[in-house]
């Protein structure tokens, strides 16, 4: 009887230290994981949408717009006319749809 309470507590305290283990795992899960999957496909999608003539920043900081595209890459026109070769995954932020909002919103005097 005395083996039998004990294989019991030893049973419980298993499952009292599962628990928390598996409830961490789902809240890293959510709060961690799942929200970088999203913005890395929201992403890709926003850069699979850029056409020519857009304004984009790339991760680097350098602002252009868009003057020709490959299948993988863009050549960017920054200011004074100079041309830039980048990777389409170096593109950051669409300047064009970011400024626009922002210009609606201005209050009408």
């Amino acid at each position: 009887m005395t083996s039998a309470i004990i294989l019991q507590a030893q049973g419980n305290g298993m499952l009292s230290t599962l628990i928390p283990m598996v409830l961490i795992m789902v809240v890293f899960y959510f709060f961690m994981i799942r929200p970088q999957v999203k913005k890395a496909k929201d992403l890709k999608k926003m850069v699979e949408g850029l056409k020519k003539g857009d304004k984009i920043v790339t991760t680097a900081g350098i602002h252009g717009r868009i003057a020709d595209m490959n299948d993988t890459t863009f050549l960017i026109e920054v200011e004074g006319g100079s041309k830039i070769r980048f990777d389409k995954t170096a593109v950051s932020l669409d300047a064009t749809k970011a400024v626009a909002p922002k210009a609606e919103e201005a209050p009408k005097a």
